[in-house]
């Protein structure tokens, strides 16, 4: 690195516009923006229904972030095409919407620290908005993939599905996934497990929204797993690594398939070395969503502390003892943060 002083303070102006990226997500001004169209800051704040005076120091924070572009002579502000597709809810990928990681994260920065001090974790409890933001995250990643491009990974799985089968989602969280296949498969019988109240009751209201009659959601703590229940496919998205005892988890997860069944397991992509995740290109920012939840919260409960980084050398020994005997791992082109675990 040739001027470190330099790349601190590009550090800083990107962390920064990071965190204004995700007030204009929230209050929808990237939406405002999304046909182009030059405004002055009152014609933008009118038209979104916000404070000018705010807007107009947001608008700073954009241009001289080289997000928003700029004209002096008439003091007018716009996006360009190819940024508004990246910005907006509109558009073909909302970045805006995954900088509220920024927010939400540091939301728990004080009881981090004294967890650096004095040991244990941050319980779940303790965060703003979290569950919002990952099922905004889960809407733009998973979701857009599932029917078409996840659940073919596992051949003749969608042709069961369509025939009907049961099915349990582990951590389920606010059941988009799984409300979401219930909606396509009808014929299928599906379950959701998850210990938050709030995730729940989101996911039962969301099923009756939708007008799914073959759903269930359940409070339900995911080491003990009701024993009568067996499964013909079991999906865990992005929820292995923060528990806190995964290898009891698995281990229940394998009881819960069917002798013919399937576990589909998705979860963070990387390697379970860290001089192998060097020149991962999120890697500082899944490190740092470890650190500051999926290994906190494990430890919370005095749980194993994974973490979102354990990898896949990690994953798939801890699938192989959990009585796995097989393990693809997969990845889609479009999706370069996860894997795609196939267990049977």
């Amino acid at each position: 690195m040739e001027n470190f002083e330099e790349y601190m303070l590009d550090v800083m102006n990107k962390a920064a516009t990071a965190l204004m990226l995700s007030v204009g997500h929230r209050t929808k001004l990237f939406d405002s923006m999304y046909d182009c169209t030059s405004m002055t800051s009152q014609q933008l704040a009118e038209k979104s229904n916000l404070n000018e005076r705010y807007v107009r120091e947001w608008l700073g924070a954009m241009v001289t972030g080289k997000i928003v572009d700029y004209e002096p002579s008439n003091k007018t502000y716009s996006l360009s095409e190819e940024k508004a597709k990246l910005l907006s809810r509109d558009g073909s990928y909302n970045f805006a919407s995954s900088m509220q990681w920024i927010p939400a994260l540091a939301y728990v920065e004080d009881e981090i620290v004294k967890c650096f001090e004095k040991g244990g974790g941050v319980p779940y409890e303790s965060y703003h908005r979290f569950h919002a933001v990952m099922a905004e995250e889960s809407s733009q990643t998973v979701l857009p993939a599932l029917v078409h491009s996840i659940l073919p990974l596992v051949p003749g799985l969608v042709e069961d599905l369509k025939g009907g089968i049961r099915v349990l989602d582990v951590g389920c969280g606010s059941g988009r996934a799984l409300n979401l296949m219930a909606k396509n498969f009808p014929n299928s019988q599906f379950t959701g497990y998850d210990f938050s109240k709030e995730a729940i009751d989101y996911a039962t209201s969301e099923s009756e929204k939708l007008g799914n009659k073959n759903t269930s959601f359940q409070i339900q703590d995911v080491e003990h797993f009701p024993a009568s229940e067996k499964f013909d496919l079991v999906t865990a998205f992005d929820a292995i690594h923060d528990q806190a005892a995964p290898a009891k988890v698995l281990q229940n997860i394998r009881g819960a398939v069917k002798e013919q069944g399937i576990f589909l397991m998705q979860d963070i992509g990387s390697s379970s070395q860290l001089e192998n995740n060097k020149t991962h290109p999120l890697g500082p920012f899944l490190y740092t969503v470890s650190c500051l939840h999926c290994m906190t919260v494990s430890l919370a409960l005095n749980g194993h502390g994974l973490g979102a980084m354990w990898g896949k050398e990690k994953a798939t020994e801890m699938l192989n003892e959990a009585g796995f005997s097989k393990v693809d791992v997969k990845q889609l082109p479009h999706d370069p943060i996860n894997y795609y675990y196939i267990a049977k």
